[in-house]
């Protein structure tokens, strides 16, 4: 896929606006686009600054039930700066959200692993990331 722009993981949720909190205003994602009633659906996307990558919502009208997979289905986001992860970490907690045990000990070294709205875990690594 040498031609490949844009990479979009997509997820449907019965927890809309619940999730939209969760993403745009405890980790502090950027909205990209939004869409309502599209065939009887409604749709949010988030990114970070200047990547291809984002992370899109959906609910229909009828129901979007989406049951989380197993605990060590994530999404990881890389964090350089411990300082920022900290920030992230107490406004998640403020919102209700706090640490749990991550199934791979893996992450528990250098990472703080939170359940989101759906039970869909996200994984706020203190790392560079892949170089």
């Amino acid at each position: 896929m040498k031609n490949c722009v844009q990479f979009r993981i997509a997820r449907p949720t019965d927890n809309f606006e619940e999730v939209i909190t969760f993403y745009e205003e405890g980790l502090g994602l950027t909205r990209i686009g939004s869409f309502q009633n599209h065939d009887g659906y409604d749709g949010v996307m988030f990114g970070l600054p200047g990547v291809e990558y984002h992370l899109e919502f959906t609910r229909h009208v009828e129901g979007s039930p989406c049951p989380a997979p197993t605990k060590d289905n994530l999404l990881v986001f890389y964090i350089p700066d411990i300082n920022e992860i900290t920030e992230i970490k107490t406004k998640l907690d403020l919102m209700g959200y706090h640490e749990v045990e991550p199934e791979n000990p893996y992450w528990q070294e250098k990472g703080i692993t939170i359940e989101d709205p759906d039970g869909w875990r996200i994984v706020l690594m203190h790392s560079h990331g892949l170089t």
